[in-house]
């Protein structure tokens, strides 16, 4: 306090406060903290973020085509947006990230294109809003998108994965939670000097026509994908990270499955999309009813070891997707629910499955998970409430939509169609190793591991359709999508690619960004009804309140006053 009073004294106070008040602002520039009091830590990046942003070695520039005039939950949205990327920017440090909000009819600087003209080229759709002004009723296009620019690459970040009909609340709280992985996940994308590289198995009737189209596409852009054929090679390289089996068709040998055992001993990520049972919707439709009967893959073996059983029997489901049926046989068809192309709903349990959308399966299996020591399982797909399993050989029958579903029938609920092993697996050859399997393994001179060196982990999904792509006027649809109903109005876009990406980015990204995705918002609604019998007595405290402080504080200033002048 003295010091303070020499200065006021001094006839140089006035440049000495101006040059202190400059000095404390560069210092609050350069040295702050914030304290993030949500019980959720919304504020807060994850540590594989911060690592992320401060080792950038070049500036990235995110363009937000969220500017203009939207409904309250996309401005929400926005205004969320910005807060993240302040946080990024702040993380980051040396200008090293920028952000801006355009408008998607905005002319890029230095082209022709707008940034519409961009996100139609990357495959990003609109979200078409009904938007009700003075003028009336009027269709807006909003594209809750962000480009993230890195090294001359660019890569779009979807902000809002939900409904794009019925947008709730709770969706776009859901959006918020991803911001920080989706920002994330794209700026690692983008920094990657090489892609990782992964082999699809294509030696036992896997697909590798245009139903394979949207699936080539999706991994190719991220990982250096090859064909491996498993007759021929004498074993799975090491350079390879992942092994992904997609819907075999035929029986694989003891010696395959040697090949695939060896490469998970050895560290390598396996995700296998399997139907154990033949059953084809083109075979349906030429017979209006087909027998599924068992493959006779030969894996129950090696997935049993590894903590799985894939059953011979079909998933039906109540929530599920619709196909049209000729239902009076005279050429008109309806739009009826099909109990065998199930819907998933996920439970967020999990990074993989957190805040995803409806997943479309088509045939699906049941899994059941069994003892496998030190094996941890963690369901990531399953059905709803109301579903049930009928057991091969299983008629289907397109005359079982003419009456409704018994709905005692769908007593079972959350049945596993696909699951997550994370431990060290052990060989399903431990002690048992013949002499041919000996002698293949020396030919190339590889030693037999009876069990994983380290912790590993892989995917089985009890469905091959599942990454696989429709087929429309001999053209391929994107993954998920009902054939049927794609180019009508009943088109809905499921998370089938969402789930895939998921599921790669898991088992291969080392960069530990699940933590970020790992994030949950709780959504704090108020409670209308309890709204509704206390808004007078509200309306009454915020109105009478603040009056009443205003009195009662200058009441007790007067009374301070008075005493105070009186008894001097």
């Amino acid at each position: 306090m003295n010091f303070i009073k020499k200065i006021l004294k001094t006839k140089f106070w006035l440049p000495i406060i101006i040059v202190l008040l400059v000095l404390l602002n560069w210092l609050a520039s350069q040295w702050h903290a914030r304290i993030d009091f949500t019980n959720e830590k919304r504020f807060t990046l994850s540590k594989p973020t911060k690592k992320l942003l401060k080792g950038l070695d070049d500036e990235v520039q995110i363009d937000v085509c969220l500017k203009g005039e939207f409904p309250s939950g996309f401005k929400k949205l926005a205004n969320s947006t910005d807060e993240i990327l302040q946080e990024f920017k702040e993380v980051a440090g040396n200008n090293k990230l920028s952000f801006d909000f355009v408008s998607p009819d905005e002319q890029i600087e230095g082209t022709s294109e707008t940034y519409a003209d961009t996100l139609a080229a990357l495959g990003v759709d609109p979200i078409n809003l009904k938007v009700q002004l003075k003028s009336g009723e009027q269709q807006q296009f909003v594209y809750p998108t962000a480009l993230v620019h890195y090294k001359g690459n660019i890569l779009p970040v979807n902000l809002y994965a939900g409904d794009k009909i019925f947008i709730t609340p709770e969706e776009l709280n859901s959006a918020e939670a991803m911001m920080e992985y989706g920002f994330a996940n794209a700026i690692d994308k983008l920094s990657r000097t090489e892609k990782p590289m992964i082999a699809y198995s294509a030696g036992n009737g896997e697909p590798t026509d245009i139903t394979t189209y949207d699936l080539e596409n999706t991994l190719r852009k991220d990982y250096n994908l090859f064909t491996l054929n498993l007759n021929t090679l004498p074993a799975i390289p090491d350079t390879f990270k992942l092994l992904i089996v997609v819907k075999p068709k035929q029986s694989f040998s003891s010696q395959e499955k040697l090949k695939i055992d060896q490469f998970v001993m050895r560290g390598g990520k396996v995700i296998m999309f399997v139907d154990k049972l033949d059953a084809e919707m083109d075979s349906l439709q030429i017979k209006n009813e087909v027998i599924a009967y068992d493959r006779g893959l030969n894996l129950d073996d090696i997935l049993f070891k590894y903590g799985v059983r894939i059953n011979s029997d079909l998933v039906m489901d109540l929530q599920c997707d619709l196909l049209p049926f000729d239902v009076n046989g005279n050429g008109q068809f309806e739009w009826l629910p099909w109990n065998y192309f199930p819907l998933f709903q996920t439970k967020n349990n999990h990074p993989i499955n957190k805040n995803l959308g409806f997943v479309a399966g088509r045939f699906v299996n049941s899994i059941d998970t069994v003892e496998a020591d030190g094996i941890t399982k963690t369901v990531l797909l399953s059905s709803s409430a109301n579903s049930r399993t009928i057991a091969t050989p299983a008629l289907i029958s397109g005359k079982e939509n003419v009456n409704a579903p018994e709905d005692d029938k769908f007593r079972m609920a959350n049945i596993p169609v696909a699951v997550l092993l994370e431990g060290k697996f052990e060989s399903v050859y431990n002690n048992h190793l013949s002499q041919a399997m000996r002698d293949s393994l020396s030919a190339y001179n590889a030693t037999f591991m009876p069990q994983c060196a380290d912790d590993n982990k892989m995917i089985i999904v009890s469905d091959g359709d599942i990454v696989l792509n429709g087929i429309k006027d001999n053209k391929p649809i994107p993954m998920g999508m009902n054939q049927f109903a794609y180019g009508t109005q009943k088109e809905f876009p499921f998370a089938n690619k969402d789930f895939l990406d998921n599921c790669m980015d898991y088992l291969i990204n080392e960069s530990g960004l699940a933590e970020a995705k790992a994030k949950d918002y709780t959504l704090r609604l108020l409670d209308p009804k309890k709204i509704e019998d206390e808004k007078l007595e509200w309306q009454i405290g915020n109105i009478l309140g603040p009056i009443l402080l205003v009195l009662l504080f200058g009441s007790i200033y007067q009374w301070w006053r008075k005493r105070k002048y009186t008894s001097i």
